[in-house]
Formats: C-alpha cells, sequence, structure tokens
C-alpha cells in the first residue's frame, strides 16, 4: 500500500517574549484513508477556549485561535472529510497536542496506557472537557518490539503500516514518541521530547529551564532525551525525525506564524 507522510502545523502558540512555537503534526495519507499523528488546537477550543484550554494554559503558552490552521480545515482542503481519518496516535495528552480530537469523534485514539491512567486523574495539566466526547481509546502496555536498540509497542491501525508508540517518559507520564514506516525509511515523532531541536547537542540549551519547569519528572525527561540522542547518533541514516514545536523543522511550504496572522 503507498503511503504518503505530509507534514503540517495545527496552531500556534505565541506567549513573549519566547518566538512562536508551532504544533508539528503529521497526516498518514494512503488509499485507506488518513491517520495523524496528534491533533493540535481543535475547533471546539476555538469556539470555548476558556472551558477547554482553560484561563491559565492560554496565558501562559499564548494559545493562539486560528479556524483555517485547525487539522479539521486543513484535511478538508485536501479534499477529505472527518471520517476519512481512522487513527489518531498522540504523544501525550497536554491541551495543544489532543484539542483536535473531538474534530474526528469516529477516529480511534491510540496512546500509552500510563499516559491514559494519568488523564482519568485530576492532574490540572490536562483538561477533561477536551475529552468530553468520549474518544475511542486504544491503549498500549507493552514493549513488544525493538526500534532501533529503543523499546517500542506496536500500534493495531486500520492501515497496513508499521505504527510505533516509542516510550520517551518524563515530560509526562506517559510521553511517546511515534515511529512510522514509510516506503524507504522511518520518521519518528518525537513530540515534546525536546522543545527545540538544539537540546539535543547543547545540555545546557536556554529552553531547557522551560522544559524542565513543564516536565512531571525532568530527571526521567533528561533520561529520555540521552536516550533519544544516542539513537539519532547511531541510526540517523535509516530515519528522520522531528519535534513538535520547533519552526524551523516545518516545511517551508507550511505558512509561518506572520503570514497566518
Amino acid at each position: 500500500m503507498n503511503t504518503e507522510l505530509l507534514h503540517a502545523n495545527f496552531g500556534w502558540l505565541h506567549a513573549p517574549p519566547f518566538p512562536p512555537a508551532c504544533c508539528h503534526c503529521l497526516i498518514i495519507r494512503s488509499e485507506a484513508g488518513l491517520m495523524l499523528v496528534d491533533t493540535g488546537i481543535g475547533m471546539l477550543d476555538i469556539k470555548a477556549p476558556e472551558e477547554r484550554v482553560g484561563r491559565e494554559a492560554m496565558q501562559d503558552a499564548g494559545f493562539q485561535f486560528i479556524e483555517s490552521v485547525t487539522a479539521l480545515a486543513q484535511i478538508q482542503q485536501l479534499g477529505y472529510s472527518a471520517t476519512d481519518v481512522s487513527d489518531i496516535m498522540l504523544t501525550h495528552g497536554d491541551p495543544d497536542h489532543v484539542g483536535g480530537l473531538a474534530d474526528f469523534p469516529e477516529a480511534r485514539v491510540h496512546l500509552a496506557a500510563e499516559e491514559k491512567q494519568q488523564l482519568e486523574t485530576d492532574d490540572p495539566r490536562y483538561r477533561s472537557a477536551q475529552f468530553s466526547h468520549r474518544p475511542h481509546w486504544v491503549t498500549y502496555d507493552i514493549n513488544d518490539a525493538d526500534w532501533f536498540g529503543m523499546p517500542s509497542r506496536c500500534v493495531d491501525t486500520a492501515v497496513n503500516i508499521d505504527v510505533r508508540l516509542i516510550p520517551l517518559p518524563g515530560h509526562t507520564s506517559g510521553h511517546c514518541g511515534v515511529a512510522v514506516q514509510t516506503e524507504d525509511r522511518w520518521f519518528l515523532h518525537v513530540g515534546d521530547a525536546y522543545y527545540l531541536r538544539g537540546e539535543l547537542t547543547d545540555p545546557q540549551h536556554p529552553i531547557g529551564e522551560l522544559a524542565a519547569f513543564r516536565a512531571t519528572d525532568n530527571a526521567q525527561r533528561l533520561h529520555s532525551l540521552a536516550r533519544l540522542q544516542t539513537c539519532i547518533n547511531e541510526h540517523s541514516n535509516a530515519f528522520d525525525y522531528c519535534g513538535y514545536h520547533d519552526t524551523s523543522e516545518l516545511p517551508e511550504s507550511v505558512p509561518g506564524f506572520e503570514e497566518i496572522r
């Protein structure tokens, strides 16, 4: 089955003095339809931002509510409808990653069991309103395959391609990267394992202070970052990768913040 990996930005965050940050997601397109990696800021977030995102998060992260940037708007521009999205792989459950889930109520939503368990607590970093449509959760708790020396969890999707959750905990307890096999090589979306790619080579990167503040377990986050760096150094010829917020990783074809605003 021919599979195409499309890079998209499903949201903007801007909280000066920090520069604008994107919500870099993936669209996996095949003859069977579409799958997504994370969903960015959704349509319902735009309609009821305080209820779904929360005033504090809106201000601290600088959520920008732009309808044309949402996942639903962009897949419609590609000629698809919400029902064409069969599966969504989540790196984790923070509000800027899951807002679009409700726009695809029929999709199966895949995530680590540890993250799903945390979503069901009263942890203030998660917003229960974003899950009130009762997603079709599919959880994974067993590392059942090796992925370039890292443990992985095989994802059961509607499309016959190899998709893995790669545990990279620390930012949240169940944070995972998502690896997708294309025809010629793998692609790894690392989620928020780093905010900026420079963290992989600079242990004193200025953004590290914010990353540490946002981490559920910073020591675990740093360990995951080190494991990721080792994997990239040893197997960079086998896969490409990106994070969620680094605008320099977006293709040139994706409009920048100033263009959208």
